[in-house]
């Protein structure tokens, strides 16, 4: 068999669109073209019903309420509406705030904006594994702590921190308890009861969803206020007019992820398993960076030992993977996520992220892995 070339293997940027999102999509691209919040006709019944419909979609995936959903373009709008508007919403009796070094660029951007507003953070520090000390978490809470920030899944090296422990902390503790959920939702099981998170942000198209649009679970009775003005819309917190269709094809994705999580979990967790056991076989010096337990195993970070991961990328054309963030591409900056692992500057040079997912096959994996054993031995 030929495979088709490209071979995609660069999930954490973003995923393919699922062909079932795309036909729920398409109504409201065509004929159902109304305006949700367009009251007086069926046009607009017709799109709100279809927005209200994918809300019950989006809180079925975390166990949420549907009125505790608000949707927005994406993730970075998400993670700023949460903290920054739970942070406000909070001084100036609060003016403290918890989360971890290796966050996604987005959250420590919000974190230094509030910095300059006047506000305390502490960073905490992560371990070889890639996770926090939950000792260090608690303590670091004082009684002028509004939120906790921690991602669920980190998105250069694929590492779970254990966000039931940290909730239960933050509970305990009368604080907000934020997740990141970008490349978590839909990938592995999230509970916001369970977990006791308090807000949580969520992408579409880290789930096999359309681009430009993301979510906000925002639990009943907890303080936040918007960071924008204008028509009222998604309960005061997110005004704009919403757009049916990305509205539609985020739910589907999430109801797809619902149900086929465990097979998409089996599906990567073997692709995965493939990966490492052939290019270990076929080349000496390969380190897998972060914990190998706590982990999505969609996401592998590598370090190649003396190749230069920017020669390797460039040298694999065909393979698409990545020397780490896409949302932080417009920086040259090395990796601080796997400097704060511990990785020296040589080792953090010759590291790159390869990501699976559910349209990934055996057969991709074998042509990836024989094409990066080839070009690693030519470049050493």
């Amino acid at each position: 068999m030929t495979l088709e070339l490209p071979i995609y293997l660069d999930y954490q940027a973003t995923t393919p669109l699922d062909q079932r999102v795309l036909d729920a999509m398409m109504p409201y691209l065509t004929r159902d073209f109304g305006n949700p919040h367009s009251t007086e006709h069926s046009f607009g019944w017709k799109a709100d019903a279809a927005v209200e419909i994918a809300r019950k979609q989006v809180a079925d995936l975390v166990g949420a309420q549907k009125s505790e959903i608000i949707f927005t373009s994406g993730a970075t709008e998400s993670n700023n509406m949460a903290i920054k508007g739970v942070a406000f919403a909070h001084h100036p009796s609060k003016n403290h705030i918890v989360t971890i070094k290796s966050e996604h660029e987005c959250v420590l951007a919000c974190m230094r904006s509030l910095e300059k507003s006047g506000f305390k953070v502490t960073y905490l520090d992560i371990d070889q594994n890639g996770l926090i000390d939950l000792e260090q978490l608690s303590a670091a809470i004082t009684d002028r702590t509004s939120l906790v920030s921690v991602m669920a899944v980190n998105n250069e090296i694929g590492i779970i921190q254990d966000l039931k422990a940290i909730g239960e902390i933050c509970l305990k503790k009368s604080v907000v308890f934020h997740t990141d959920a970008a490349q978590g939702a839909g990938k592995i099981p999230l509970d916001v009861d369970r977990m006791n998170i308090d807000v949580m942000s969520i992408s579409g198209h880290k789930m096999y969803g359309p681009k430009g649009i993301g979510a906000l679970y925002v639990r009943k009775d907890t303080a936040i206020i918007p960071l924008f003005d204008g028509g009222g819309q998604e309960q005061g917190l997110r005004s704009g007019t919403l757009s049916p269709a990305l509205c539609a094809g985020l739910g589907k994705a999430c109801e797809i992820a619902l149900l086929e999580m465990e097979k998409d979990d089996i599906h990567i967790a073997a692709l995965s398993t493939r990966f490492l056991d052939k290019i270990n076989i076929g080349l000496n010096h390969v380190k897998l960076n972060g914990g190998i337990e706590d982990r999505y195993r969609g996401n592998l970070n590598l370090t190649f030992e003396d190749v230069k991961s920017d020669l390797l990328v460039a040298d694999l054309k065909d393979i698409a993977v990545s020397t780490g963030s896409a949302c932080s591409s417009a920086s040259a900056k090395s990796s601080y996520v796997l400097k704060e692992l511990g990785l020296s500057e040589k080792d953090i040079s010759s590291s790159i992220r390869i990501g699976f997912g559910r349209m990934t096959t055996k057969e991709e994996i074998d042509e990836a892995v024989n094409h990066i054993i080839k070009v690693v031995q030519n470049l050493i």
